[in-house]
């Protein structure tokens, strides 16, 4: 029996009965009218994520929102729609590939890519074919290519 006990006090300290929530990660998205990519931006605008970890939208400028967009969501996820001026906190649970909008500023290309877990693997060919208006098209063309290049 005190072997049992010593076994298990060991296996916590060391992390092997750690829960897996307690290993998932915490990001942050800024919602800029500008940055370092242009106007109307987030940044980062690319996330590979884990299953499991969290996502936080910070509107550090006024007048932008975060919210998924339908045609770029895994089966399974949840959507989400932050509110104007509001922050957000999304835990992404299901792998695959997220596109995430600001809805007052889509067109003028305002997205982010999130890639959980083998996103590609998942729900890449129905997120590579979503259409986006505007700008929009051009910046998740361009996210696409930075994720393929890593």
């Amino acid at each position: 029996m005190r072997q049992i006990a010593y076994a298990a006090a060991v296996a916590s300290l060391i992390g092997l009965t750690t829960p897996a929530s307690a290993l998932a990660e915490d990001y942050e998205v800024h919602m800029l009218n500008r940055g370092t990519e242009g106007a109307m931006v987030f940044e980062p605008a690319l996330l590979e994520l884990q299953p499991g970890d969290t996502v936080t939208f910070l509107p550090t400028n006024p007048s932008h929102n975060a919210e998924s967009i339908a045609s770029m969501m895994p089966e399974g996820a949840e959507p989400f729609r932050g509110e104007l001026n509001d922050s957000v906190t999304v835990t992404f649970s299901e792998e695959g590939l997220y596109g995430i909008k600001c809805a007052p500023h889509y067109a003028a290309g305002m997205v982010v890519l999130i890639n959980v877990g083998d996103g590609d693997a998942v729900n890449g060919e129905e997120a590579r074919s979503a259409r986006h208006p505007g700008l929009a098209r051009r910046r998740m063309g361009a996210l696409f290519d930075q994720l393929d290049a890593e």
